[in-house]
């Protein structure tokens, strides 16, 4: 199988305030899923965080954890935590980067992506809808 390409979002409203994850996932041409979920009131940083690993566990109920796989983000922040680059400041994320990268530890072959935002719009109209929906 080919690369999987997998766009997350995360999004808050008022920071802290309604959130949402957007996911979207392709092998080439094909999306194997796509994902829209409410969080409740939550931060931007923790909604960003849940779509990284909502995304880990999607792929890997799918038995896609020996595929290729590149998960594309536009939070910097995230990427570097999980990646081990960047200290994980706040005391509240340090659950999530680890959950993270527990399951990113599974994965034979993962990299993360930081991307600009206008390049990550599936992820975003996913995740807003999910702020929407409440």
């Amino acid at each position: 199988m080919e690369k999987i390409i997998v766009y997350t979002d995360g999004g808050s409203r008022n920071n802290p305030g309604e959130a949402g994850i957007g996911v979207i996932a392709y092998a080439g041409d094909d999306k194997l899923f796509e994902l829209s979920e409410y969080l409740g009131i939550q931060t931007n940083n923790y909604a960003e965080y849940m779509g990284v690993i909502r995304a880990l566990e999607c792929l890997m109920q799918r038995g896609l954890h020996k595929s290729s796989i590149e998960i594309r983000m536009d939070s910097k922040l995230v990427v570097e935590q999980v990646q081990g680059n960047w200290k994980v400041k706040e005391p509240s994320l340090r659950p999530l980067v680890a959950r993270a990268r527990e399951l990113a530890s599974q994965y034979e072959d993962i990299t993360f992506v930081h991307i600009p935002r206008e390049k990550n719009t599936e992820a975003d109209t996913l995740a807003n809808r999910a702020m929407d929906s409440i």
